[in-house]
């Protein structure tokens, strides 16, 4: 594979700063292997020599005069050939405060080699481009390896651009030898992202700087993509506007949505939903700059969208303020238990008055900081003691009264193990609440409590969960629980017992009061 250098160095140079650019300190390091994987862009994506690449950078940079921020944690950047995505791309780089960053994760897309549900690092301990040598954090990427879906998949990286093109800029724009991890990342089933997103989340601590590399929508012939052909640019920014405005409020589950339904060629897909399915619940998204190749070269007939996005927040919290945290979250008080039970009821009543099946998610005029808590949360219907609907979501991103409010109308009407709820029925029916701990890995099926822990099984791209409450309420104990729940999956009964992988959680459950016929 072209790029891969090694030989038998001693790792002791400091690199020379210039100006605007930072040097970190250097560690002292054993004599050791050294590794060197050279960027294939240079001479095409951008200029192959030094001064040359310093200037075409320092011309993308002139314009911008934003402040840098120091408590971002993550990115999106465009990866397109300098000339048409540079601008974005530089300005995300140039807001960054460079002295709280002290590692670069970036992950891009596989353009040249399929990976179902996996990622590749590449086995490299330096990243050179013509400005110089990027050290490779070898330390975080170790760590990563032990994750079961991290990979070396040298073709994965050999003519790839989505990471290596962010190389020169992070040089350039945030610090000359910041430690940078190049992942590519492969195409992800909803329930494996969860997984891998939960396990990789572990790794990253408040001075890693994660970037989503990414371009938007690719727009005619040359992509096979010609949802219309009249009012191209306009057409166009709305669409991207309504992708990314899913992106910035983090709704996961309606992003992925939104791309299905309109088939919109966001070539980062599955890096933008691994950061999504990673970010801290107090996370925010602001979007810095837009711009089209169309628009670059007066020639819509084929575009690629380009938008750079800052996002703030801190990956992990003090030890104290976590423990705080979580003894908040559990401790939601009963008169805002009822008050959730309450709207949980209201949200489907008013849905058959009016008609729309849709969660109004009007904010009510009071919520308290139990209510505002970001959990993840399902909303389950009973009908004389049958299951008669179960829906919602595990990985907090959202306020808990909003999550509320949208899964109890899914799960009357959109779960589709069941036809939708009948008026007639809303008088039969009570309402339950489960309101959920962050998701995390185990290593194995015997670190689930029954009774303690809710349950995801993920295997071959098929998962299933269980609540809590669930294995107590059928009597069931491990064993015969993980078989339901392989059989819920879709998978063979024993299936659980190997190359399965588990997250749990806890949930507070809360109930209506069951009245007359219910």
């Amino acid at each position: 594979m072209r790029g891969v250098l090694p030989e038998m160095v001693l790792l002791a140079c400091v690199a020379a700063g210039c100006s605007g650019e930072r040097t970190l300190p250097q560690r002292k390091e054993d004599v050791t292997m050294k590794k060197v994987m050279v960027s294939p862009l240079a001479g095409r994506w951008y200029q192959d020599s030094e001064r040359a690449l310093r200037d075409e950078i320092a011309d993308l940079c002139k314009d911008v005069t934003a402040v840098r921020r120091k408590n971002v944690c993550a990115a999106v950047v465009p990866h397109a050939g300098y000339r048409y995505s540079g601008r974005v791309a530089a300005g995300v780089f140039l807001r960054i405060d460079a002295k709280s960053v002290g590692r670069v994760v970036v992950m891009g897309p596989s353009h040249y080699v399929g990976m179902r549900n996996r990622v590749s690092i590449p086995d490299a301990t330096h990243l050179r481009t013509p400005l110089g040598e990027l050290p490779v954090d070898t330390e975080f990427v170790k760590r990563a390896r032990a994750l079961p879906f991290v990979t070396q998949e040298p073709q994965a990286h050999a003519q790839e651009h989505s990471d290596q093109i962010q190389l020169p800029l992070i040089q350039a724009c945030l610090a000359t030898n910041v430690p940078v991890v190049c992942v590519v990342c492969g195409q992800f089933d909803a329930a494996n992202l969860l997984t891998a997103a939960a396990a990789f989340k572990e790794l990253l601590d408040d001075r890693t700087l994660v970037v989503a590399s990414s371009d938007f929508t690719h727009y005619g012939a040359n992509y096979g993509y010609l949802p219309f052909t009249n009012d191209v640019q306009r057409k166009i920014e709305t669409l991207d506007m309504g992708i990314f405005d899913l992106f910035a409020r983090k709704d996961l589950p309606g992003f992925l949505k939104r791309l299905d339904e309109t088939g919109a060629t966001v070539c980062g897909r599955d890096p933008l939903a691994f950061l999504l399915a990673m970010l801290p619940g107090d996370a925010k998204i602001e979007r810095t700059a837009y711009e089209t190749s169309g628009k670059l070269t007066h020639d819509t007939r084929n575009s690629v969208s380009y938008i750079g996005a800052l996002v703030t927040g801190a990956w992990s919290k003090p030890a104290s303020q976590a423990r705080s945290e979580a003894t908040a979250a559990e401790k939601i008080s009963d008169e805002d238990c009822g008050r959730l039970l309450v709207w949980a009821r209201e949200a489907i009543t008013e849905a058959f008055k009016s008609g729309e099946r849709r969660a109004a998610l009007r904010e009510p005029a009071t919520l308290t900081a139990g209510l505002r808590a970001v959990r993840g949360g399902f909303v389950t219907l009973h009908k004389r003691g049958e299951l008669r609907g179960c829906i919602g979501e595990i990985v907090p991103r959202r306020e808990i009264w909003k999550v509320v409010r949208e899964q109890a109308l899914n799960a009357a009407f959109h779960d589709p193990r069941f036809e939708p709820l009948t008026e007639q029925e809303l008088d039969e029916i009570d309402i339950e609440i489960s309101m959920l701990t962050p998701p995390r890995p185990v290593a194995s099926w015997r670190d689930i409590v029954i009774g303690t822990h809710g349950m995801v099984l993920t295997k071959g791209g098929r998962s299933a969960v269980f609540l809590p409450q669930v294995a107590p309420e059928q009597g069931w104990g491990i064993e015969e629980t993980l078989t339901h729940l392989a059989m819920k999956a879709g998978l063979p009964p024993e299936a659980w017992r190997d190359g399965a992988e588990f997250l749990v959680f806890e949930a507070q459950v809360i109930h209506e009061k069951a009245g007359p016929g219910r």
